[in-house]
């Protein structure tokens, strides 16, 4: 019997930061749920609908509006008192017995639910216990079943589907559906932690979320671009037969393990520099809130540089991966990962000295439970922060970089994600985002090739895809009434100052509506929220696909690097609040700049996208080395001097090399540079 939807298990709802309030202390306004709060809100939905069986999706802080909060924070940072917002919950959840989705607000002061909204036309999100429940009634599904026994298989061996959201339109849109990529293991040793995407099956199968059943078998097309749209060109029994064994894991693959790495310590004897207080976070003349969402991952909240506030909010907005092979039924795969599934994740352990915090997560019935360890707070060495060396004197000044990491690993399928902000001492904060795991491969006959990806294994693609990352940047630089100016480095024309024709300077131009800009790195350009922080495009490659695709329309933050919008409470998500099975008509912020608001000295908000265009190698698999990018928010005349002069000069006393010989009292490699 198919499992009921009721069994589904929702994952990753809200932050309780360890250490956690006690009973008697009032939670921050910031604060995330704690799991009695979880258990409080659901309830209290629940309450209200005695007659009905409730599927509870989400329920996490609803923050509070900006005209309420700010003036609480920046009383807050003076020490002295304001009034306090109101403490919300979102509770997202089916009716099951209408099969309608429903948004509430719950009012966790006074106990009761404030505000009931109808979704209608859109999907709520998936998560991971969904796909697993759909995955083990596949394997009882009849259809699966008479489809993978004409496959003729060798006996025994072990099918892997990989569930997908439904990254298309579809005619009947009440339909909640994902589709499954078929797989199997090694059968050289079908081992649990092989690596299946080595061997994929030419075969797809559309899965009714509702119903639990196979709704429809799509065979793919794994010939070269010889044979276009013509199916059946490979064997139509045990497919995969040219495939190969291709384990990352070392027990499976055979390679032999170097043994010439010697231990690398990292050590602080007397503890971090960090001081944490629930969820407020002090460093090195940083002080900010740290939250965690079901949606977003972290959460960056009244960030300020000694004493000065500089951004309100920061979050990563949207990731989105779409594939670059058109043929049904691959063309699917256009995922957003963290609307259609969820950042959530957990965090990467191996660091000295580490703050973890817990979150917490609710199940259908509505009852919240604490989960371990969603993201990892620590410090790490950076080498060089600044340095000189006087030549009259020959004496050298140097100062070593410390930086503040706050860092969290999602895994969606087949990839992992490592966010990493980065807090430096020089007023700078730093996104680093770094892609890893396998790449998401498909059928292709052996010996052939095909335009839309790289054979990496013999009858396995790895197809062409992009990444496309959005971070909305929320600033309060000395106040919420800021500008964004384009910063373009330009040539002096001919002139009798520029006789020489050597001149150049900066040409500023200040975004007055609500609308989108380009990187540009051939005329150096950024972005400055005047006057007081640049940022510096990643100047990435944008969509690729047409403008009149159906995932263009799905995806419209995806076309340009920049956008600037004016502030509106509840404006979180660039690509639309549900983008699961989404036909373009989600919103987000193709919307919102379309309503040509002024951003010219007003409370505004920056986004800004960038991207991976990802040409497999063979190099990448069967696991890929980390790809690495970071986005800088750096002071620009914000102070009146590097502010990282009263950083203590190195004299080290405990950052030592070791020579060739092993030596680590001999001289240093960097002795006389005050390394």
């Amino acid at each position: 019997m198919a499992p009921s939807i009721s069994d589904i298990i929702r994952e990753a709802a809200a932050l309780s930061v360890s250490p956690a309030p006690t009973k008697a202390a009032r939670p921050h306004p910031l604060d995330n749920l704690s799991v009695e709060e979880i258990n409080r809100a659901c309830s209290i939905a629940k309450a209200k609908r005695p007659d009905e069986r409730l599927w509870i999706k989400v329920c996490s802080l609803r923050e509070p509006v900006k005209k309420e909060l700010a003036p609480f924070l920046e009383a807050e940072r003076r020490g002295e008192t304001a009034p306090r917002p109101t403490r919300e919950a979102d509770v997202l959840f089916f009716v099951l017995s209408s099969r309608g989705l429903y948004e509430v607000v719950i009012d966790l002061d006074a106990g009761e639910e404030t505000l009931c909204t109808k979704v209608d036309g859109h999907h709520a999100p998936l998560d991971r216990e969904e796909i697993n429940q759909a995955r083990a009634a596949l394997f009882k599904d009849p259809v699966y079943i008479k489809t993978v026994e004409d496959l003729k298989l060798p006996p025994g061996t072990t099918i892997v589907p990989q569930g997908w959201p439904f990254g298309s339109d579809h005619p009947d849109p009440a339909i909640r559906r994902v589709f499954f990529i078929l797989y199997h293991r090694n059968p050289a040793n079908d081992h649990p932690d092989s690596n299946h995407y080595a061997f994929p099956l030419p075969v797809v199968m559309f899965w009714d979320l509702w119903e639990s059943k196979v709704t429809d078998v799509h065979w793919c097309y794994t010939g070269n671009e010889q044979d276009g749209m013509t199916l059946g060109t490979g064997p139509k029994e045990y497919p995969t037969q040219g495939c190969q064994g291709n384990d990352y894991e070392p027990s499976l693959n055979g390679v032999t393990v170097r043994t010439d790495l010697k231990p690398l310590h990292v050590t602080q004897p007397e503890g971090v520099s960090f001081k944490v207080t629930g969820q407020l976070i002090e460093w090195q003349k940083w002080r900010f809130r740290i939250g965690f969402n079901y949606r977003e991952g972290p959460t960056l909240h009244d960030v300020c540089y000694d004493g000065r506030p500089v951004f309100y909010r920061l979050s990563l907005s949207e990731m989105h991966v779409p594939y670059a092979d058109p043929r049904p039924p691959l063309h699917l795969k256009q995922v957003f990962d963290f609307g259609d599934i969820d950042e959530g994740g957990s965090f990467a352990r191996g660091v000295a000295h580490p703050q973890y915090f817990d979150g917490a997560e609710v199940n259908p019935s509505g009852e919240g439970r604490v989960v371990k360890n969603v993201i990892c707070c620590h410090e790490q060495d950076n080498g060089i922060l600044w340095k000189h060396t006087n030549t009259p004197t020959g004496r050298a000044a140097v100062t070593r970089q410390r930086l503040l990491v706050l860092q969290t690993i999602i895994t969606v399928g087949n990839y992992d994600y490592i966010f990493a902000w980065h807090f430096d001492q020089a007023g700078a904060i730093h996104l680093e985002s770094r892609a890893t795991g396998i790449l998401s491969t498909g059928p292709i006959n052996v010996g052939k090739k095909s335009p839309y990806g790289t054979v990496v294994s013999p009858g396995v693609l790895g197809t062409s895809h992009q990444h496309f990352i959005n971070l909305r940047i929320d600033p309060c630089v000395d106040g919420h009434n800021n500008t964004i100016t384009q910063d373009d480095v330009v040539p002096d024309p001919p002139s009798a100052e520029n006789g020489h024709g050597i001149g150049f300077r900066v040409k500023s131009t200040p975004i007055t509506v609500s609308g989108f800009a380009d990187a540009n790195p051939l005329a150096n350009r950024s972005f400055k929220i005047v006057s007081a922080t640049g940022l510096v495009p990643h100047p990435s490659q944008m969509r690729l696909a047409a403008p009149d695709a159906h995932i263009t329309s799905r995806a419209p933050f995806t076309q340009h690097h920049i956008w600037v919008t004016s502030y509106r409470d509840g404006e979180l998500f660039c690509a639309g609040q549900y983008t699961n099975q989404s036909r373009g008509t989600a919103g987000g912020i193709a919307d919102w700049v379309a309503r040509k608001d002024n951003v010219e000295n007003t409370d505004l908000v920056l986004w800004h996208t960038f991207a991976l265009t990802h040409i497999p190698r063979v190099e990448d698999f069967p696991v890929m080395p980390v790809e690495i990018h970071t986005i800088s928010l750096k002071p620009n005349n914000f102070f009146t001097a590097n502010p990282a002069l009263d950083v203590p000069l190195s004299s080290q006393a405990f950052n030592q090399s070791s020579t060739v010989d092993g030596d680590s009292a001999a001289t240093p490699c960097c002795a006389g540079n005050g390394l």
